[in-house]
């Protein structure tokens, strides 16, 4: 542990031209950056800048690794303690916050005896010594019924509540400095908002007391506006500028700074043509799942838990209908009825006025279902590892083109390859073999295939570095305009529904609360949901550019 004597105005950390190589691959080049006591400094930039590389360096925890120069913690070079000394330091004086707390928590464990661990190690607290300080964390980090919920297990928790969790046990030794990695990714906009709130509210608290700062890594720029005081910007691994949050903000210097700023989505969206026809039409669709019973119902069978209620909502020809809600609002499982994917409990789906109840045969749904096709979130967990490309888009083809030759499929598939921004040669190559935004765009190409009518967008963009959205958004801008496209566009993320929707509906425990005109919305929220969304998810300036 590091000593706690009286400092002489040195930065709390200091890190003088600290570089990383994994062979001969340098990850990190000579990043000098220092962070004084009390202060919240963001580190920027996209994957593979080398920034949560110099974060789990701090702690010694980047493996296979050739780490030089120096990493001062109060005067103390980290970079030259033992194991066993850095076991004593990790969680004691610098503590970490993950972006993924269902990774970093043990599901094997409750909450309290994770955070109990910690306060048994470094503190030396007895078992109901740890368990208080746990009830207290957690009731200081906003956990509602913290005597019971220290006995759950992280599954049993909400994403927000999870997260909050992992913040009380980083904080649980009181560090002097906190790491927090993309801590806010996975979150919903008012959970986001929550969670930033809290993590300024409890820094300011323990600043007062013993000085704490906060290293953030992230590539959220709206977060980076809420919480820090200066910012630091990396590029391929070298420290490219460093400055106060505001003057980074309004006056970047360097280009690569200039580019991150200039990648938020910007709306880009052409009227729908006044005679354009209704592709989609749903009225009165509600859906339900079954459940278990709970309590003396279990006697009774299993209930049902109704996720759609009564949602109409009609959609046309080139026309893009952004569909908005938190985690449980109802979105994604109204977009998997739209496919089929899900049974509707009550209500009618019509394409092209032909009613999707009245497909008894597998032929007919399988004629009208290659007229809608769905890109999801997660890229790499959407394309098959042991698939070349080749035989991921030529999958579609071969299900509802089998008259298609070969060579005229393969054909296809390069040209597709080439509409989306690739090179007709990746066809050869496996799907970990590209980066996030190249593995987006061979999703699309595999949408597009079978020509479709209509694309279901679940989340395309929210796995993306701020760029790589902006092109992937182009990208289905220029796609829509060329082919008439609809989308069902499903996001939580405002600017991005303001990018490209030409109507939204907002969807709350499975209503739709809300519906209209994108930029009226965005003006003049009617719903108080809305509103607790918009002050959420954008500053006051994008909506005025909007």
């Amino acid at each position: 542990m590091i000593s706690k004597q009286k400092t002489d105005g040195r930065p709390l950390l200091e890190i003088d031209r600290f570089s990383v190589r994994f062979g001969e691959k340098v990850a990190v080049h000579e990043l000098s950056l220092s962070i004084a006591r009390g202060e919240r400094v963001a580190l920027v930039g996209e994957s593979g800048s080398g920034k949560s590389v110099t974060a789990l360096s701090i702690l010694r925890l980047v493996e296979h690794a050739q780490l030089s120069g120096r990493m001062l913690l109060d005067g103390e070079d980290l970079l030259q303690k033992t194991e066993q000394q850095m076991r004593g330091l990790r969680g004691a004086d610098v503590a970490m916050v993950f972006q993924e707390p269902m990774t970093a928590l043990n599901p094997l464990f409750t909450i309290g005896k994770q955070i109990a661990e910690s306060l048994r190690l470094h503190e030396g607290l007895r078992p109901n010594e740890a368990r208080t300080r746990g009830i207290e964390l957690l009731r200081r980090t906003g956990i509602p019924e913290p005597e019971r919920r220290i006995d759950s297990f992280p599954h049993q928790l909400s994403g927000g509540q999870r997260q909050r969790a992992m913040i009380a046990m980083a904080l649980a030794c009181r560090p002097r400095l906190l790491l927090a990695d993309e801590p806010t990714t996975a979150l919903d906009v008012t959970v986001r908002q929550q969670i930033v709130d809290l993590l300024i509210e409890l820094q300011e608290q323990e600043a007062a007391e013993r000085g704490m700062a906060v290293l953030l890594i992230t590539h959220d720029l709206n977060l980076v506006r809420r919480f820090a005081q200066r910012v630091a910007v990396m590029e391929k691994g070298v420290l490219v500028e460093t400055n106060t949050t505001e003057e980074l903000f309004t006056r970047p210097q360097h280009p690569y700074t200039q580019r991150l700023l200039d990648s938020e989505p910007r709306r880009a969206v052409e009227p729908v043509e006044a005679d354009a026809p209704t592709l989609l039409d749903v009225q009165g669709l509600a859906v339900d799942y079954r459940t278990s019973a709970k309590g003396w119902r279990s006697m009774f069978g299993r209930s049902t838990f109704r996720a759609v209620h009564d949602v109409d909502l009609s959609l046309r020809r080139g026309e893009t209908l952004g569909i908005v809600g938190e985690s449980g609002s109802g979105k994604s499982t109204l977009a998997a009825t739209v496919l089929g994917l899900q049974r509707p409990a009550a209500g009618q789906i019509h394409i092209d006025e032909l009613p999707l109840a009245t497909l008894k045969t597998a032929r007919t749904r399988r004629a009208l279902y290659s007229r809608m096709q769905v890109v999801f979130q997660d890229p790499f967990g959407s394309l098959s590892p042991r698939m070349t490309v080749e035989q991921i888009i030529g999958e579609g083809l071969a299900v509802h083109r089998p008259d298609v030759d070969a060579k005229a499929r393969r054909g296809r598939i390069g040209s597709l390859l080439e509409e989306v921004g690739m090179p007709a040669d990746a066809m050869l190559r496996y799907p970990h073999e590209f980066s996030g935004g190249q593995r987006q765009r061979i999703a699309i190409a595999r949408a597009l295939a079978v020509e479709p009518e209509l694309l279901v967008l679940d989340e395309p963009t929210s796995a993306l570095d701020v760029s790589i959205q902006k092109q992937v958004l182009n990208l289905l801008t220029k796609l829509q305009k060329k082919y008439k496209l609809s989308y069902l566009f499903i996001t939580h993320d405002l600017a991005v529904m303001r990018a490209m929707a030409h109507r939204v509906i907002v969807m709350k425990s499975g209503r739709i609360v809300e519906a209209g005109d994108t930029l009226d919305v965005l003006h003049a929220p009617s719903h108080p949901y809305t509103r607790s969304l918009l002050a959420a998810s954008l500053d006051a300036s994008q909506v005025d550019a909007a």
